[in-house]
């Protein structure tokens, strides 16, 4: 977190300075983004050596009281964004789900909105809801255009667009036509304005190294338990790895764990594995 509040020159520049060290991030070798989803986990994310940071708007649905799917509302979503990008010196990239509406419109209103909270990144999904179906991929290219205008429009032309396709997460389609569908695609999301493209639920690194030697658009996937390893990924050209909202099931997993022993048994054995609390204040701190 700054010290001081730059002026409105100074932010931009820094704005600036930050999505282009997140759109260099792409340019060769992988990264790794475990997702934030509030200030504090954005902040230990950060500590832990991450080089920028993704939302993920399940667990941003989660700590304002909302199932995920396009639930919260665009501003519950950029007030969570804008207290992320205080929270860190880092890009931080926003999961703006599909964009809190379905209209082109309604997608540029929402870039404009995160840019005006810090962000330097967003990814947009082609689901019109959890499920599918998915929006067709000229509709979809259309809502890419509207979102890469709304970057220049909002003085920020350098702003990361990670195109999501949901075509492998919510199995649309016969499974033979996937592959094509996805490149089809990814051609449509990158001449829209597209600079990298998202395949949730594709982890097999054939399939994968098939798709990297394909696509125009570097690919990100989402991994966690019983996944490849990261460097299994680096190997076959994938260029971003996130967890979508993993991290903050696993810490809710601990909250439940220490809740249910002290209620149940009285004893405080998964409260030793805490962070100290004078650590926590200096995240804060300056």
């Amino acid at each position: 977190m700054a010290d001081a509040i730059p002026n409105t020159d100074d932010k931009a520049d820094i704005q600036r300075t930050r999505a282009t060290s997140l759109r260099n991030l792409h340019a060769d070798g992988l990264f790794v983004l475990p997702n934030a989803w509030d200030a504090f986990s954005a902040a230990l994310i950060a500590q832990a050596g991450a080089p920028a940071i993704a939302t993920t708007s399940a667990a941003v649905a989660w700590s304002l009281g909302h199932p995920d799917g396009q639930r919260v509302s665009r501003e519950e979503a950029v007030g969570q964004v804008r207290r992320i990008v205080a929270a860190v010196d880092l890009p931080v990239t926003a999961d703006i789900e599909g964009g809190y509406g379905p209209a082109p419109e309604d997608v540029a209103a929402t870039v404009e909105a995160v840019v005006a909270a810090g962000a330097v990144g967003v990814n947009l999904e082609d689901s019109t809801a959890p499920g599918g179906p998915l929006f067709d991929r000229a509709a979809q290219a259309a809502r890419l255009q509207a979102a890469r205008a709304a970057t220049v429009s909002a003085g920020l032309p350098e702003l990361v667009i990670n195109a999501r396709t949901d075509v492998y997460l919510f199995g649309i389609g016969a499974p033979e036509d996937r592959f094509d569908d996805v490149l089809t695609r990814a051609a449509a999301y990158a001449a829209a304005g597209a600079d990298s493209l998202f395949v949730p639920g594709l982890l097999d690194l054939e399939t994968l190294s098939d798709l990297v030697g394909k696509s125009p658009l570097p690919i990100n996937v989402m991994t966690g338990p019983g996944a490849p390893g990261i460097s299994e990924f680096a190997a076959v050209g994938v260029r971003r790895v996130s967890v979508g909202p993993a991290l903050a099931q696993a810490a809710y997993a601990q909250a439940k764990a220490a809740a249910d022993e002290l209620l149940e048994h009285g004893t405080y054995t998964a409260l030793g594995a805490a962070l100290d609390f004078g650590a926590v204040e200096a995240l804060f701190t300056h």
